[in-house]
């Protein structure tokens, strides 16, 4: 039986998955973990991404129930863009920053009209400028940048490498390689700021879905499997980001598909026929794990409002003595949401925990506000929270359609379509698409990571080919909104945007 281990780190756990031949799940293990703000910007130590990572899979190896001395291949995937910087000495530099940061705002827009394209706030390129502009002291020390997951890799392997997909979330991508013209854009400024050198020197080598991407070292074996059973040899596929791992696992590497992933964060990614006609600071333009251009609407805050929303109703319930099981609480609260009226009540919210920049809001101050005709329901509270953490992601949709991107289908995926129906059938209401849920959606992105080592073990077609073949029996769910769902959540959508400056506004008062 071969083994593939798929591994990712994301933002509120480190999952690992070992896979058969036929991408079966065989065992997988957990670690929780959450972030932490470190002089004002969002964090994980790298104590902690050692901790992480053989703990989650030492409870792997305990639901296999026996040690594994060998593994055919392995994958590294981990949550998108942020910052890790090391000197020469491959000693870190700052603490990681998340893509969850805000404080990049000038470099990505100095950045963006230097290049005429999009760079988001949470991309290498704009932390590393940003650090420049600040004149921190780290930056003439850089030697090396890369992300969570090229990290990882590199521990496991001791080769800097960075899958494509996951590239593009550093420093945007032309023709498989990081884009020469604008790298010597960004080499000339660099220079009027005093800094004289290549950037390119400082990125990872970039590699396609497939490839051999290095081999598990003896240092690297006992990094991960600290019972020390785990020997070297295994082969690595190229490191990837959460969003290609995404695509991998709803089969959404063709043009014309779109998967969602809506948990903590969410991001919708739309494979392109044809690029954008022009650059938008709501849109990403990224990669497929074999480079084909996605347009990707990201948004830093989405079921966080509908989780503490959650915990304080269990709290009131335990009051009076009663128990309920969370998971209970959160489909029934999703299912009350049904019986909401047309207008929801008039009532708006924003789940906005930290700054969310799709929609100019700088600062997290999540907020609830109604009218005094307002009608104040539970079922129109839930439907609100669920219009709300869909809002900032469908002002990017609303792009999308003005640039005719074609979706046939979106296939969703993470907590917010645990709950049958309810998350699908809002989630097509602001797409204007169908959504499917596999029933394989649960594995999530460690399971696609884990898939993508499995295609590199036996590349013989194209990546969509390989996956076409293999998700051909999966059962699935597919859910269209009805036109009069749509017009509700339009509705919603047209109070939601007269409100946004009261969210504005909190940010900067709050």
């Amino acid at each position: 039986m071969s083994k593939c281990l798929g591994i990712e780190l994301g933002s509120t756990r480190i999952k690992t998955v070992l896979i058969d031949e036929k991408a079966k799940v065989v065992a997988q293990g957990n670690f929780e973990w959450e972030n932490t703000l470190v002089d004002g910007l969002w964090s994980y130590s790298l104590e902690e991404v050692e901790k992480g990572l053989q703990t989650s899979y030492k409870n792997m190896l305990i639901d296999y129930g026996k040690p594994i001395e060998q593994l055919d291949c392995i994958g590294i995937s981990a949550m998108m863009h942020g910052y890790l910087a090391f000197d020469s000495n491959n000693k870190l530099l700052v603490p990681f920053r998340t893509w969850r940061n805000t404080n990049t705002h000038k470099a990505a827009k100095e950045l963006s009209y230097l290049f005429n394209f999009n760079i988001p706030m949470r991309w290498s390129v704009a932390h590393f400028y940003q650090a420049v502009l600040n004149d921190e002291p780290h930056v003439k020390d850089v030697a090396f940048i890369t992300t969570l997951a090229g990290y990882v890799h590199y521990r496991l392997t001791g080769n800097k490498v960075i899958g494509i997909g996951d590239a593009s979330g550093m420093f945007p991508i032309s023709n498989g390689a990081y884009d020469q013209d604008m790298l010597d854009k960004f080499d000339g400024l660099l220079r009027a700021h005093g800094r004289h050198c290549k950037f390119k020197n400082m990125l990872p080598k970039i590699m396609l879905a497939g490839d051999n991407a290095g081999s598990l070292t003896s240092e690297g074996a006992r990094f991960l499997d600290v019972s020390g059973a785990l020997k070297a040899g295994a082969m690595l596929c190229p490191p990837e980001g959460d969003a290609g791992t995404g695509m991998v696992a709803t089969n959404s590497v063709l043009p014309r598909t779109a998967n969602v992933s809506a948990g903590t964060s969410a991001f919708l990614m739309a494979v392109m026929e044809r690029p954008l006609a022009r650059h938008y600071d709501e849109i990403d333009v990224v990669t497929t794990p074999t480079g084909e251009p996605v347009a990707m609407v990201h948004v830093n805050n989405f079921t966080n409002e509908i989780n503490a929303w959650a915990s304080v109703f269990a709290e009131a319930i335990a009051l009076v003595g009663a128990k309920c099981d969370k998971s209970e609480l959160f489909e029934k609260l999703f299912a009350c949401s049904l019986n909401s009226d047309e207008d929801t009540g008039k009532l708006v919210g924003y789940n906005f925990l930290s700054g969310e920049p799709i929609v100019n809001v700088d600062n997290g101050r999540p907020l609830f506000a109604r009218m005094p005709d307002s009608k104040f329901t539970l079922s129109n509270f839930m439907q609100m929270q669920i219009y709300s953490a869909l809002g900032a992601l469908a002002m990017g949709l609303e792009i999308l359609r003005s640039e005719n991107v074609a979706v046939d289908n979106v296939c969703g995926h993470g907590g917010f379509f645990k709950t049958e129906f309810v998350g699908q059938n809002a989630m097509s209401a602001a797409v204007g698409a169908p959504v499917t849920v596999l029933s394989n959606a649960g594995e999530g992105g460690a399971w696609g990571m884990a898939i993508l080592a499995l295609y590199a073990l036996n590349k013989k077609t194209s990546l969509s080919e390989f996956l076409q073949k293999l998700f051909a029996n999966t059962a699935k769910v597919t859910v269209e909104a009805t036109a009069q769902k749509k017009q509700k959540f339009s509705n919603f959508m047209k109070l939601y945007k007269q409100g946004l400056s009261i969210a504005q506004k909190a940010s900067e008062v709050l």
